[in-house]
């Protein structure tokens, strides 16, 4: 029989396993209404008008790790969700993109910051991943995207 043992220190941080698992929208979330959502999740960082609809964008987690868009119909009712901080989604960035599609693309970044000479911003996205980055996007003073790619956030960098 193979036993697995865990060192000490880990056992400190089993309760709070289920507070990871609040950073997403409820399971049974389709059919709830706009206000029993904000209840549920606390208020969303935005909220916008989309096809027949609207959309509410929660950030969530350690660091704004995480976009969750909910999706509602014309009633007002929850029809679907969808956590947009992903490889996948950043990759659909494209120079000369306005910065406007982007924020309906992502959502709000984790950090904003400023060029020198006044060449534009730098918008960092903090998201779930195995390695120590984030994806950042530049854009212009025109707001329009620059260049895309992924960096290493200060809190990764070595001090030797």
């Amino acid at each position: 029989m193979i036993r697995h043992r865990l060192p000490l220190w880990s056992w400190l941080l089993l309760p709070l396993l289920p507070a990871c698992s609040s950073y997403a929208p409820p399971d049974a979330l389709i059919g709830m209404s706009r206000d029993e959502m904000v209840a549920r999740m606390g208020q969303p960082s935005m909220e916008r008008r989309v096809d027949a609809g609207s959309r509410l964008e929660f950030t969530r987690g350690l660091f704004g790790t995480q976009t969750w868009f909910v999706y509602f119909d014309a009633a007002g009712r929850a029809i679907r969700a969808e956590q947009v901080l992903t490889e996948k989604n950043f990759n659909r960035i494209d120079v000369g993109m306005a910065q406007d599609d982007v924020l309906k693309m992502l959502g709000q970044p984790s950090e904003v910051q400023m060029l020198g000479r006044a060449r534009g911003v730098v918008w960092n996205y903090r998201y779930d991943n195995f390695s120590c980055i984030w994806f950042q996007i530049e854009l212009s003073l025109q707001k329009q995207v620059r260049s895309v790619g992924y960096g290493e956030p200060p809190e990764c960098q070595r001090r030797d």
